[in-house]
């Protein structure tokens, strides 16, 4: 075929010759005919062979009856026949990707948002999934847009935020990670940055191709931990995304879940939402000891009772739990277009049966659970009491999770069982009655979780 739509400039090519040298222009062409007509015969022979097969051939591949014979000069019959053959041809292209792939067709693409708040344990349930190596692991990429937002003059309202973090997800599902230059402070040179949020935290942007020598002199704010890189390369990331076969991300920048339903209607994505909550009050104590400065009164009015505890503090709080509810309720509902894309997850559960709650977790995500995932697992569940640090996701997980009960003031977790009642109630959170019931190890302030928050 190539011959043929070359051939019109390969005939002036030859007329020119012909007037230099028409003792032999002649016989050239008839050389040059008789090859173009025998590669069309044997090109349009082998198209032939390959369409002029019985109609009861053609019937079974395709699953139909048999059709009238075909004429006597070999062209189908009927456009049955031509669906046949390309049926056909779809069945040799799916044996030839059995052969390069091994186990049949891929998995479905999947997308997972793990939506939490800050200290609810959301660093160490997002660890499930970057342990997992065909999982593209992003850790808190919302982190750079709160700032931005939260700098730009005079703010931005909670509905505004909401859907800007939302538009930057879908984004960031669809590999089109370019979008988070627009935040990045300082802006990105040639896609190139050293200052993406914690990108230690995620193994696919630690790993090759991702991970480029190291370059002297350059200041990384937020370095690989078990390995030296370059600056990120942004552009290496988005290709490492597309490569890897599914999608997860964690935020706690994300209260509202029905701004979420855009990205669950997207044909593009299929999103599975895992909200993870944690007993507020526990909440409250690890806030006091992660972010030590903004809980100044909390921590002088619960020890010394010097500071009166601002009411504006309190309806913080406050308002904290009810749009965790607000959102667990909506879920657990079951709207139609939420319907099997929703999960509630207690950190605790997880904490006391953390293999258990990975493997459900999975299999609502609709992901197989590699061995990897389960070793990590059992690594970092059965860690040393002193090897707990703030940020750490490595913790002796059935002995951390109540560990704040000893600690907390009875007064202050009043407080918070005040305020956060309707939320605590709706999660199975007991309410404390007195200073001992508290510290009471054989009380359990949890009640069993319910078969419903899986929906």
């Amino acid at each position: 075929m190539e011959i043929r739509r070359a051939l019109p400039q390969d005939i002036r090519e030859l007329l020119h010759f012909l007037k230099m040298r028409s003792k032999y222009g002649v016989l050239l062409i008839f050389v040059i005919s008789l090859v173009i007509i025998e590669k069309e015969n044997n090109f349009i022979s082998r198209v032939s062979d390959k369409l002029k097969q019985s109609p009861q051939a053609l019937a079974e591949a395709n699953g139909t009856e048999t059709s009238p014979a075909p004429a006597e000069n070999g062209s189908l019959a009927s456009l049955q026949e031509l669906d046949a053959a390309f049926s056909q041809l779809r069945s040799h292209l799916h044996n030839i990707t059995l052969q390069l792939g091994g186990d049949g067709d891929p998995e479905p693409r999947r997308h997972v948002l793990l939506m939490a708040t800050t200290r609810t344990g959301s660093s160490f349930v997002g660890e499930f999934f970057n342990q997992q190596g065909n999982i593209f692991y992003l850790f808190e990429p919302l982190w750079h847009v709160e700032k931005m937002v939260n700098f730009l003059p005079g703010g931005a309202s909670a509905v505004a935020s909401a859907l800007v973090y939302r538009d930057v997800i879908k984004q960031l599902f669809l590999c089109d990670l370019y979008i988070l230059e627009n935040f990045i402070s300082p802006a990105p040179e040639d896609h190139l940055t050293a200052f993406l949020f914690r990108r230690g935290s995620s193994h696919s942007l630690c790993e090759e191709p991702v991970c480029t020598p190291s370059a002297k002199k350059v200041f990384e704010k937020y370095y690989c931990k078990n390995r030296r890189c370059g600056p990120l390369n942004v552009t290496l990331a988005a290709q490492a995304c597309r490569r890897k076969q599914h999608v997860a991300l964690k935020t706690v920048r994300v209260r509202q879940l029905e701004f979420l339903q855009p990205l669950v209607e997207d044909p593009r994505l299929d999103l599975r939402i895992i909200q993870l909550v944690r007993d507020p009050r526990a909440v409250l104590a690890s806030r006091m000891v992660a972010f030590s400065g903004k809980y100044e009164t909390w921590k002088k009015w619960a020890s010394e009772g010097e500071a009166p505890l601002q009411e504006e503090e309190v309806q913080r709080l406050r308002g904290n739990c009810e749009s965790i509810r607000v959102s667990a309720e909506l879920g657990l509902q079951r709207p139609g277009w939420l319907r099997g894309r929703y999960m509630l997850v207690r950190y605790e559960d997880v904490a006391r049966a953390p293999l258990q709650k990975a493997e459900e977790m999975y299999r609502f995500a609709g992901l197989p659970l590699t061995p990897q995932v389960e070793e990590w697992i059992g690594k970092n569940t059965q860690a040393p009491r002193d090897s707990s640090g703030v940020y750490s996701t490595c913790k002796n997980s059935s002995e951390q999770f109540e560990k704040w009960r000893f600690s907390m003031p009875f007064k202050l977790a009043q407080v918070v069982q005040d305020a956060c009642a309707p939320a605590m109630q709706l999660f199975g959170y007991k309410l404390a009655s007195s200073p001992s019931a508290l510290a009471n190890r054989s009380f359990s302030l949890l009640e069993e979780a319910q078969p419903s928050w899986v929906t």
